[in-house]
């Protein structure tokens, strides 16, 4: 039997860091075909590049007064995989994939550091959901909000979009993508890909309505080819771009491929909608094609972020090779499906010591506006072994940074 903290570490993912950085730290392809002009973009498209990056020390310190404080035992104190929702009143949805409860002690801890602390018994689930209002952190939902589907199989929320309950429908609710993950054994330690799940919320209550798989991979027999879509999303008359990545296994395929689907406005709970770029065309039935990637020297990570400037798109990923573990690269195109430029410029966001890396950049433009685009990125502890004990012992180390970036003219 593995010891306690190797149960943690496998529960939680704790040891992501080094893992997801590895994958997520692979450069785009630029060689990709030329436009063909079914595509969106256009003359408002433009090389942007990244001008200015500053900490949002605000935002930073809101996560953590509230995961510090210690009035309930049922709240979130920590949590990776962030993404965020407007709704239409104003609140904002957080969500998290895998999540720390319980109760958060103040320094010193037990062993003399000057860190805040949770237990290491601290209740552990595979998702989470936190309320904002006016920036402040205001309440966690009941824990975790997407139950399991099956033993030793879970789900991760990533991106999520409040549209139209139905195309043309008056009534609104969030939808929510759930990647799906099964157990497995090594190199499969945080889970083989299993399944794309789109959950529909009902508004204002968020209550969970319904989860239907959209994307289900089971019967891709190389867990590496299985594709998940939902890492990022973006609308554009009248669509929603959802793009998505496959898991490249670092000793065969050091580069993962990125990929792109899209889905009229209020079908992305209708599987029949979805259609996915098959290299050359928009079909509902293809097996979806690469946009970024040739499986060898280049490619993408599962967990990258795409917003739009203008008419340009913009996607943010870790850096290529050691430098993922630090660094944010960007690229830009003008369509969705490429080609791709880049890296046109990279930055290091502030990790918290020694020991610690970042991963899973995301922009949150419910947050930006003014020429300014705020992104988020997460930080875990480097090695896996003891994973969960450092996390514990110190609770900032794995919870969200910011950052407000402001974008400028590229070559």
């Amino acid at each position: 039997m593995p010891d306690d903290a190797a149960r943690a570490r496998r529960r939680t993912g704790t040891g992501i860091a080094l893992a997801l950085a590895l994958v997520l730290g692979a450069v785009l392809v630029t060689g990709l075909p030329e436009d063909d002009g079914r595509s969106p973009g256009g003359a408002g498209c433009r090389p942007r590049t990244v001008a200015s990056v500053t900490a949002d020390d605000a935002l930073t310190s809101e996560f953590a007064r509230y995961g510090d404080d210690a009035a309930r035992t049922d709240d979130w104190t920590g949590g990776d995989g962030t993404h965020s929702v407007r709704l239409p009143d104003g609140r904002l949805l957080w969500l998290f994939s895998d999540t720390y409860l319980g109760r958060v002690h103040r320094p010193p801890n037990p062993v003399g550091e000057s860190t805040a602390w949770r237990d290491t018994t601290a209740p552990l689930v595979r998702n989470s959901a936190v309320l904002m209002r006016d920036g402040r952190l205001e309440g966690t939902l009941p824990a975790p909000l997407f139950p399991d589907p099956a033993p030793d199989r879970w789900r991760w929320p990533v991106a999520a979009r409040v549209e139209p309950r139905s195309p043309g429908s008056a009534e609104r609710v969030v939808r929510v993508l759930l990647w799906v993950r099964t157990a497995g054994q090594p190199p499969w330690i945080y889970g083989v890909p299993t399944a794309t799940e789109v959950a529909t919320l009902s508004l204002p209550d968020l209550r969970l309505e319904s989860v239907v798989t959209v994307h289900d991979q089971r019967r891709v027999a190389d867990p590496s080819r299985r594709v998940l879509f939902g890492t990022t999303l973006v609308g554009e008359d009248g669509w929603t771009y959802v793009f998505g990545g496959d898991d490249g296994r670092p000793a065969a395929r050091p580069a993962s491929h990125a990929y792109v689907a899209r889905v009229p406005e209020g079908g992305l709970g209708d599987p029949a909608a979805w259609e996915y770029w098959n290299g050359s065309d928009w079909q509902s039935r293809a097996r979806p094609r690469p946009v970024l990637g040739d499986g060898r020297r280049t490619g993408v990570g599962s967990a990258f972020s795409v917003v739009r400037d203008g008419g340009t798109y913009v996607l943010f990923t870790m850096a290529a090779g050691a430098e993922g573990l630090t660094t944010v690269a960007s690229y830009w195109s003008c369509s969705p499906t490429g080609p791709w430029h880049g890296p046109v410029e990279a930055f290091a966001p502030a990790l918290p010591g020694d020991g610690t890396a970042a991963y899973n950049p995301q922009t949150h433009p419910e947050l930006s506006g003014d020429g300014r685009l705020v992104l988020s990125y997460d930080v875990n502890w480097l090695e896996t072994t003891g994973a969960a004990v450092m996390l514990s012992r110190n609770v900032s180390l794995y919870r969200p940074r910011f950052v407000t970036v402001r974008l400028g003219p590229g070559r």
